[in-house]
């Protein structure tokens, strides 16, 4: 009996070494840097780090946007100010008094050709006209 049970042990024991000789072949193959999973972590490692730096800069760009944006408002606001004030000091002036329209030069005047039907004929005649 003892012998048998000696067996069952080595057999058990046997077993043991051969389930953690393949789970060191799996881990070996799962760490490694060219093809495993360990190439896998130190890709998205070195991604996660352009992640990080292109964060950086996109920040230090916001930042310096954001504070041109404020300058250009608060320009913006004092110029709307001072057109308000234009506005107002206009509404203050006289009204000019209405003239009447200068009559036009002697080269200003043209020609009008104005068209009537004579009574008699069809054609129309054209007359000159200032």
């Amino acid at each position: 009996m003892t012998m048998i049970a000696d067996f069952l042990l080595a057999a058990g024991a046997f077993g043991a070494a051969f389930y953690c000789y393949v789970l060191a072949g799996r881990l070996r193959r799962f760490t490694t840097l060219e093809n495993g999973m360990g190439g896998a972590i130190a890709v998205l490692s070195a991604q996660v780090d352009d992640m990080t730096r292109l964060l950086d800069q996109a920040r230090t760009a916001a930042t310096g946007s954001a504070s041109k944006l404020e300058d250009l408002t608060a320009r913006a606001e004092a110029a709307a100010a001072r057109l308000e004030l234009l506005v107002a000091s206009l509404h203050d002036l006289p009204e000019p008094a209405a003239q009447a329209p200068a009559p036009p030069a002697e080269d200003e005047r043209r020609l009008r050709f104005v068209r009537r039907r004579s009574g008699r004929g069809d054609e129309p005649v054209q007359e000159a006209a200032e």
